[in-house]
């Protein structure tokens, strides 16, 4: 059966062949591509298609040489010649060793993902047609190359989409309740830059105009929660939906969370950058956290938005990272607020270990991978409950829940345009309503991060249970069976 993957990112072990810098964002790719890999019980022979910068050179096609358990340690990229073979191969070439991936790099403006290029369709159309795939499967629904490929393919019934979040949902939970002299502010870097909070929401929004339509497109969808579910089958009816979990990276399914080795009354938030993380709830709980537990310290992965010690921090500070510099003084928080810059997969692992706790803050997720890795590795977790992470996370049993933003339309009823989009955010967003939600959940943050740390044997209790939960959520064997079996329905339905 030959696969295409259609992805967002440069897979790390093609940009390690390539000698490139690695992303760590989509983690869970890595995570499937060791799956394939591995086994030996499969017929699949797989290429890779991923976006390149405009302007950037890089092979059109060539082939990646994996090896060993985790694939992102032992790559190298091969001839055209031996490419030319490659989608044949399930099993190294004799001699050569490993598992063999035709790779394909098409040109896409990775700056701008909410621009569609029309051209993107031609580049698309010539890799469909060299590799001939029997599913291709697209990973993100919000990009332009997903939307390319379901307007060029002449087989919807072929093309498989899979859910990661919901875009047009995304955009209107975006503000995440902040006051709206901070959604109207514009600072000099985000003037120059042209990327106020009002602009990046209008992004989230004409992104979820072409995820919208790739998925009326498509003929065949796969997802993992209940949420996702309600959103796609309303949005196209006619679609198979396939519901499959993820395989997480490597390293988190070693080890486990010991209270004995955390920093005591630490909390660890994976994400920060954009209101949709929902920091600014924490910031403002976490006064009274403090007063409470007044050792409390936060750790936030990724840069500081908020530095502010030099000139050309100054001028490049946003919008966002200002209103939680603003939090931070009138909270008193300096010395207990950490930025940890960008981590690698093993030091998100150590920082997840060395927690007191994990806190998912988000206005809006479908299924947060950074939730399934720390629940993996059994650290206690707090969460708001929105979107798809009840199909996730069982709150009262692997942990506890936090009241969480609400969105003023139901799945059924969300609009598809920009123009909506400002629309509906001008009606409901109203200061009295907004000022009353972002209390109760501020409060709400506070109470259950406050309860947690107040019966320890009741945080190793949700610390067990939710370790137990995430090991059959996040299982290898099953998640790979389960995508064959999805891989395997999809080509018999062509026949």
């Amino acid at each position: 059966m030959r696969v295409l993957w259609v992805c967002n990112i440069m897979l790390p072990v093609i940009a390690e062949a390539l000698h490139r810098e690695a992303s760590n964002k989509e983690g869970w790719l890595s995570g499937l591509l060791s799956q394939v890999v591995d086994r030996e019980d499969t017929d699949m022979t797989l290429a890779v298609a991923f976006p390149v910068p405009a302007g950037e050179e890089i092979p059109q096609s060539f082939v990646v040489r994996v090896q060993g358990e985790h694939p992102a340690c032992v790559a190298e990229a091969t001839s055209a010649t031996e490419a030319a073979s490659a989608p044949e191969a399930a099993s190294a070439p004799e001699g050569g060793g490993g598992y063999l991936v035709r790779c394909y790099g098409f040109h896409e403006d990775t700056v701008h993902p909410d621009r569609y290029q029309p051209e993107l369709e031609e580049e698309l159309r010539k890799i469909m047609e060299d590799y001939d795939p029997d599913v291709i499967h697209c990973f993100g629904t919000e990009y332009p190359h997903t939307l390319a490929v379901c307007r060029v393919y002449p087989h919807p019934e072929r093309i498989l989409l899979g859910i990661q979040g919901i875009c047009s949902l995304c955009a209107e939970a975006y503000f995440a309740d902040l006051p709206e002299r901070v959604t109207r502010k514009v600072t000099f870097r985000d003037l120059v830059k042209r990327d106020s909070l009002r602009s990046q929401q209008e992004k989230f929004a004409r992104r979820g105009v072409m995820e919208r339509e790739a998925i009326g497109l498509a003929g065949n969808i796969t997802g993992r929660t209940a949420w996702d579910r309600e959103v796609t089958t309303g949005w196209n009816p006619e679609a198979q939906y396939y519901p499959m979990n993820e395989t997480l990276r490597a390293s988190f399914y070693e080890g486990s969370w010991d209270p004995e080795h955390c920093e005591p009354h630490s909390i660890f938030v994976s994400q920060g950058d954009y209101p949709l993380k929902g920091l600014h709830y924490l910031l403002k709980a976490l006064p009274g956290i403090r007063r409470k537990f007044p050792d409390v310290q936060v750790y936030v992965a990724g840069n500081d938005l908020t530095a502010y010690h030099t000139l050309k921090q100054k001028l490049k500070i946003s919008a966002y990272g200002q209103y939680l510099r603003d939090l931070i003084r009138e909270g008193q928080l300096e010395d207990c607020v950490h930025f940890t810059g960008r981590l690698t997969e093993q030091q998100m692992r150590e920082r997840f270990l060395r927690s007191h706790l994990f806190l998912c803050c988000s206005s809006l997720e479908n299924s947060p991978n950074s939730l399934g890795e720390a629940m993996l590795l059994g650290v206690p977790c707090v969460s708001t409950e929105v979107g798809g992470i009840p199909s996730l996370f069982d709150g009262g049993r692997d942990g506890l829940w936090c009241e969480g933003h609400r969105l003023a339309e139901t799945a059924e009823t969300s609009r598809n345009t920009t123009d909506a989009a400002e629309s509906k955010n001008n009606t409901c967003n109203s200061k009295e309503l907004k000022t009353t939600e972002l209390e109760n959940i501020v409060k709400s943050m506070e109470k259950s991060i406050i309860e947690m740390w107040s019966s320890p044997e009741k945080m190793l209790e949700y610390s067990k249970n939710a370790r137990e939960h995430a090991r059959k959520t996040h299982d290898k064997e099953k998640n790979f069976a389960k995508l064959q079996e999805i891989y395997a329905k999809i080509a018999e339905r062509q026949g």
